[in-house]
């Protein structure tokens, strides 16, 4: 079976998309799957840091592009999971050196040897973003539960359902119950009210993500890690499978009602 290209993608930067690409890419290859992760971020990558990877890079995608070496040579495999592989960006050269098409094409041709390719889209709607959306089968809108965040993530679906990228599916990153409680954050209800899109994950805020991050270690892999936990719940779901959200704050009816408003109870 082909695979299928999901796009991460944000409106805004720094709301935890790269981060979000590799534990996904780790939960969905754990789970016996064959994952390419492809870097869309052309001069700016962090996905090789984030997998812990920086330091086997020999090709690049602009390198397969411009056919200075083939595909499987810009593939870098995990170090743990065998079925787990990334294609990074180029760090000195800018996004105009790749465009839409090159994107279908790689794609493509990877369809028929992976089950999911992921790609990390950079943050805004520039040529970038466009490149990551191009192929994409289904995109991921993340956003963190603040209203400028939330704004932009309003935008960026706006151009998708403009390119005809049907149901884009949100996720809300580094929610905090408590200080939502507060009212010093946006709650996940507010967010979907804001957004009107299908709700795919709710990971809430936890520290072992940057620990993992800076370390090369994704949370996903973390069996008590809740962001973990919510990072293998989204997997699931990408899989076609019925997974209730997590309650994140058993004090309050919240999580009741988003699984009522997402048809999971």
């Amino acid at each position: 079976m082909a695979a299928q290209v999901v796009t991460i993608s944000s409106g805004k930067g720094g709301v935890g998309k790269t981060t979000a690409v590799a534990n996904l890419a780790v939960a969905l290859a754990t789970d016996g799957g064959r994952v390419v992760c492809i870097d869309g971020d052309i001069g700016l990558r962090n996905l090789d840091v984030v997998m812990g990877l920086e330091n086997r890079i020999v090709y690049d995608i602009v390198d397969v592009i411009e056919g200075r070496c083939k595909l499987r040579q810009a593939m870098i495999r995990d170090k743990h999971l065998p079925e787990l592989y990334l294609i990074p960006a180029a760090q000195t050269r800018d996004k105009n050196s790749v465009s839409p098409s090159d994107m279908k094409r790689i794609c493509d041709e990877l369809r028929l040897s992976a089950d999911f390719i992921l790609i990390d889209s950079p943050a805004g709607i520039e040529r970038g973003f466009r490149n990551a959306i191009a192929p994409a089968d289904r995109v991921l809108v993340i956003t963190n539960p603040e209203v400028s965040a939330v704004r932009d993530a309003d935008r960026v679906i706006g151009i998708l359902e403009a390119e005809e990228k049907h149901s884009p599916s949100l996720v809300i990153n580094r929610l905090n119950p408590n200080l939502v409680k507060q009212h010093d954050m946006l709650s996940a209800e507010d967010v979907l009210d804001l957004l009107g899109i299908q709700l795919i994950g709710i990971v809430p805020e936890d520290e072992g993500v940057i620990v993992g991050s800076n370390r090369g270690v994704p949370v996903a892999q973390d069996p008590k890690s809740r962001a973990g936990q919510a990072f293998r719940n989204i997997a699931h779901r990408l899989k076609g499978e019925e997974v209730p959200f997590m309650d994140l704050d058993k004090q309050s009816g919240l999580w009741d009602r988003i699984q009522k408003m997402t048809g999971r109870r």
